[in-house]
């Protein structure tokens, strides 16, 4: 059966080619109407434009294609392994054989007369010419050598569907339903910005007739994706500013002197600018909505600390929230030490209080008697009844998740202001797409007295000299250290150093004369408190951790750091880790050894080796590895990207970004005609996780 009237939400199964059994198999991979059929790109092109006939093949290192007919084909043991050997007849005029070296998967699709193409480097051995792992494709028996495009799309695929029926369908339903696609653009835009309409990208990008028009097939798509984010962003900025309140907190000459008494040293230009930054917004009636980045150590807590005293000098509360309870523990000691002697009352808030303890908070909170609350997730997991509550901080932001940022924002009359705190740099496309609703501020200045750390990559066969050098330190110098692995116990999934086996080598081995630690995120708050206070009090003297330690810890007498399988690890996470130690009067030294690594983790290790600014290893680390590994997009309520690539196409979102706050300046709520279609794309695609409401 097939549809009469094209209609771009029929049925995939009607569609001329597919059927109730092959639609089955395209509802594996999201394809359910004819429009899904549409969206669903090719993620790659073979190059078709060197096929030849046998008498045209020419040896050297130019890919070349053939086409023939499957003759034969058999398998037999080399010493390289299973050798399997395929004999394609190139209409009648001669042989090419392909030769494929432990694939033996590869010929569950092979049938003599079944017609294909080869592609591959030739070389000529009387009489065949012969081709080394050449990339094999099958033509349908209707598809002719001349009708195959230049540039052949491959799809993903599932168990059941040939590239050669997802081609065949393509072709078919193409000519009929591309001119059914709605243009979002309008008419105007698509000129200025230079962008393919609809109706030719969507066959372009199937089927290129040449490179010049996939790329701006490509680009059309790629820009449509990063321009209804951005404009989905661009329309929460302004609904904040324009729809939310909160009350002003101005400084003033005597506000800032009483703050600054709490800071017995210079503040950085860095921290003076972000202050300036930070006092700018809450003086205004609109939520601050800011987020500070600032490298490990660069003094991010003393900002957030004169936010917060700036917000209990106007008598308002401040909430400091953090995402782990030692990280947040370690704030409220320090906050403890800095607002010592001052009438400021702090208030800790952890998931594992007693009932009595934690009644105790909430009531202190309910009258006001509480104005800066330090703690965990807990704080947004209940209601907390503040009295007035004027300012809050998260630390470490993209652990978090987008929509949790919301959650302490509305107040009965008044919103908060809110700043969130990452010492985890975020490369700018990611800023763009993950926090494109906040202001930034960007510290990369360092404090005075923060001392340099030397990093080594070591061999296996170097630990005996490190432990031999650590132990020097601790022994006549006093000094403390960190060794840092990636499991609790031994795993029979990964390859990797545990706690158990460092600390039991190490307890009886090298550093059998030393007192040593165990920390690890199993422990209880209790455990992880006492083994903290140890540590920060000198009687542990070397630390074994898992990554629990990767924040926020601050010991100024450890100033030395092993990193055990260091592969196991981020790049960011190493540079979190190394942020522990030369915080004190003395060097630091940090020490990374790894198992066998792949290319990606050698590239991250000598890139930590070689770098110690946080921002450029944040880059560093997003071309390695790309957006998805860093922020995934599932942690922060974000629909993926089905074309667009934030590190490879970083320029083309700067210019959607601009383009698309350049519209909801200019027409705030989309009202225009011109601008429905826009408007309903954002609203379907980012209306939900945006918290966008009606943009009208």
């Amino acid at each position: 059966m097939s549809i009469e009237t094209p209609d771009l939400r029929s049925p995939v199964q009607f569609l001329k080619g597919v059927g109730a059994q092959r639609a089955e198999i395209l509802k594996r991979i999201g394809i359910w109407r004819a429009s899904d059929l549409l969206f669903y790109f090719p993620r790659d092109y073979q190059d078709m434009t060197e096929r030849r006939e046998i008498e045209q093949l020419e040896e050297g290192n130019k890919l070349q294609t053939i086409v023939g007919t499957i003759e034969e084909w058999d398998t037999r043991s080399t010493s390289r392994g299973q050798l399997l050997n395929l004999i394609v007849n190139c209409n009648g005029k001669g042989y090419v054989k392909g030769l494929w070296f432990k694939m033996p998967f590869i010929m569950r699709d092979f049938a003599r007369g079944r017609r294909v193409m080869l592609t591959g480097k030739p070389k000529f051995d009387h009489p065949f010419w012969v081709m080394m792992h050449p990339q094999i494709t099958y033509l349908a028996e209707t598809e002719e050598e001349d009708e195959v495009e230049p540039y052949l799309p491959i799809y993903p695929l599932t168990e059941g569907l040939k590239q050669f029926h997802l081609r065949r369908i393509l072709r078919e339903m193409l000519p009929v339903y591309a001119p059914l696609l709605d243009e979002v653009f309008p008419e105007s835009f698509l000129t200025e910005h230079k962008l393919l309409p609809i109706r030719e990208a969507i066959p372009a990008i199937h089927f290129p007739p040449d490179k010049v028009t996939l790329m701006w097939a490509k680009r059309r798509f790629i820009y449509q994706e990063f321009f209804v984010l951005q404009l989905g962003l661009a329309v929460r900025r302004l609904q904040h500013r324009t729809h939310l309140k909160a009350s002003p907190l101005p400084v003033d000459p005597k506000i800032d002197v009483r703050i600054r008494q709490r800071f017995p040293f210079t503040l950085t230009k860095a921290q003076e600018r972000v202050i300036k930054e930070i006092s700018d917004d809450m003086s205004r009636p609109i939520p601050m909505n800011r987020l500070l980045q600032g490298d490990v150590g660069s003094g991010k807590t003393v900002v957030a600390l004169y936010a917060m005293l700036l917000a209990v000098a106007h008598g308002h509360q401040a909430v400091f929230m953090a995402p782990t309870e030692v990280l947040a523990r370690q704030h409220l000691r320090t906050l403890t030490r800095m607002l010592e002697n001052s009438q400021v009352r702090i208030a800790p808030l952890f998931g594992g209080q007693k009932s009595s303890e934690r009644a105790g908070v909430l009531q202190d909170i309910a009258t006001g008697s509480a104005q800066m609350i330090v703690g965990t997730q807990a704080i947004i997991h209940n209601e907390i009844p503040f009295q007035k509550l004027g300012l809050v901080v998260i630390d470490e932001q993209h652990k978090f998740g987008v929509m949790q940022r919301a959650v302490l924002k509305t107040g009965e009359k008044f919103d908060p202001h809110y700043l969130v705190m990452t010492a985890t740099p975020i490369p700018r496309s990611v800023t763009m797409t993950l926090f494109g609703d906040l202001d930034v501020s960007i510290m990369n200045g360092m404090p005075p007295g923060r001392q340099k750390v030397t990093t080594y990559l070591a061999e296996p066969e170097r630990r005996t000299a490190w432990w031999d050098f650590i132990a020097r330190k601790v022994s006549e110098d006093g000094w403390q250290g960190y060794v840092v692995v990636p499991l609790v116990e031994e795993s029979e999934n990964f390859d990797a150093r545990n706690l158990q086996e460092v600390y039991e080598q190490l307890s009886t081995g090298p550093f059998k004369e030393f007192r040593l630690g165990v920390l690890h995120g199993r422990m209880s708050a209790e455990e992880k408190e006492k083994i903290m206070f140890d540590f920060r009090t000198g009687e542990i003297q070397i630390l074994i951790a898992t990554t629990v330690i990767e924040v926020g810890v601050d010991v100024p007498n450890a100033n030395l750091l092993t990193i055990e399988s260091a592969e196991r690890f981020g790049l960011s996470q190493l540079h979190q880790l190394r942020g522990r130690i030369g915080r004190g009067k003395h060097p630091g030294y940090c020490t990374v050894f790894y198992n066998t690594t792949t290319e990606e983790s050698q590239k991250r290790l000598q890139a930590f080796a070689k770098l110690s600014d946080g921002f450029k290893l944040a880059e560093k680390d997003f071309e390695i590895r790309g957006a998805g590994d860093l922020f995934g997009t599932q942690q922060h309520g974000m629909p993926p990207f089905r074309v667009a690539d934030l590190v490879r196409d970083k320029e083309i979102l700067y210019e959607a970004r601009q383009d698309a706050t350049a519209m909801v300046l200019a027409d705030p709520g989309l009202a225009q005609p011109e601008h429905a279609k826009l408007r309903r794309q954002m609203l379907g695609r980012y209306g939900k996780v945006l918290n966008l409401g009606d943009v009208g």
